[in-house]
């Protein structure tokens, strides 16, 4: 790893290690590493999501935005606290899909995806509206439903009915009788923002590689509802070719949080992107790639795998270094990921952070502790290659 003297400036942009550190708590742990080994480097802490948890808190505190909260519906109908934020200039809303109807909402022994509603995203989507903003981001991920977006749509406005004209019941098990799909009562602020949707994960909505046999199992679905939902998600998407004339089932990134992706980009016209990319330009490392001046990279999540490839943050993130011929180091609680392929996606070199024959528990409870070390370790070679 080659990082010239005349570029003494490291970028530190992980992702969360789910169920241990959050991403700035990941951030700050990999700097105090890198601040033992080279005190003379300066560091640039970019905490980053790729939509999924987290998402709304990162961008906030990277563009000194504000955070607002409000109660809303959750995935089972009860009131949660939901969260949304905005940009430090006002111009981009943000709000992520976990946050109000996230599986984290549901005990897990509850979780049910055929009753399982989007609405409270929708409700905190509204309040964003309301905010004046241009532009307003929504992270998919994490969600605990497989609507395809279908309680946000009614949410912002959209008429879902059956045959009798009445609207469909929350949950994925009432799109089997979606009949029509009218727009007339559709909120008029979503005329005037530019919605992006942010996945990190390519599936389409349906088929085998699609939001219900991938994804539903871990929201509580059983096998034998597997290719019911699946019907349902077709039928709905068939619905929606014959009323509005727009194709969503192969959509990439359609299928994201149980099909948010492509209900949204089909109904309301909504831009799909993969989140880490948005949320990348959002907070400027971009710019800070381009000014020429970054030696290195670091960056990281809890376990790098051939499905990182799909939207991750480590990948998301060497592929813009790349672009800059900027070398990238990998952290991770576990590295799965083939070298050569890594290296083809401008990965430098990848190390997990374990530091020995360690349990599950015990590497989560020592996260901090490991990065920090490994960390140390990385650049005290670095240190040796100036």
């Amino acid at each position: 790893m080659n990082t010239r003297r005349r570029k003494r400036k490291i970028v530190i942009a992980p992702n969360t290690f789910k169920g241990s550190l959050d991403a700035p708590e990941v951030t700050a742990a990999i700097a105090r590493g890198v601040r033992a080994a080279c005190p003379g480097w300066e560091l640039l802490q970019l905490p980053l999501a790729d939509g999924g948890d987290g998402t709304t808190d990162c961008i906030v505190r990277a563009t000194g935005g504000r955070l607002f909260r409000k109660i809303v519906t959750g995935p089972l109908g009860d009131p949660v606290e939901g969260a949304w934020g905005i940009t430090g200039d006002g111009s981009t809303a943000i709000v992520e899909v976990a946050s109000a109807s996230g599986m984290a909402r549901v005990p897990r022994p509850m979780l049910n995806p055929m009753r399982a509603t989007s609405y409270g995203t929708g409700e905190l989507i509204n309040a964003a509206l309301e905010s004046g903003c241009r532009r307003l981001f929504l992270g998919l991920g994490g969600s605990a439903s497989c609507d395809a977006g279908a309680g946000i749509l009614q949410a912002l406005g959209v008429d879902l009915l059956d045959r009798d004209g009445r609207q469909l019941d929350p949950g994925a098990a009432s799109l089997k009788d979606l009949s029509k799909i009218s727009l007339e009562q559709i909120s008029p602020r979503l005329q005037e923002v530019e919605l992006i949707l942010g996945y990190d994960v390519e599936n389409p909505l349906y088929g085998s590689a699609g939001a219900a046999y991938i994804y539903a199992p871990q929201k509580g679905a059983l096998p034998e509802q597997l290719p019911l939902l699946d019907r349902y998600l077709r039928h709905f998407a068939a619905v929606v070719e014959n009323d509005l004339g727009i194709q969503i089932g192969v959509l990439p990134g359609g299928g994201a949080a149980g099909g948010i992706g492509a209900g949204l980009a089909g109904v309301l016209g909504a831009k799909l992107v993969p989140g880490v990319e948005e949320v990348m330009e959002i907070v400027g490392l971009p710019a800070l790639l381009e000014s020429g001046r970054v030696g290195l990279v670091i960056t990281g999540e809890g376990e790098i795998n051939a499905q990182s490839l799909y939207g991750k943050v480590p990948v998301g993130v060497s592929r813009l270094a790349k672009r800059h011929a900027v070398p990238v180091l990998v952290l991770a609680g576990a590295v799965k990921l083939d070298l050569d392929a890594a290296q083809r996606e401008g990965i430098t070199t990848m190390l997990s952070i374990t530091d020995g024959p360690l349990s599950l528990d015990q590497s989560m409870a020592r996260t901090a502790e490991l990065l920090e070390s490994t960390a140390r370790r990385a650049m005290e070679l670095v240190q040796i290659n100036l």
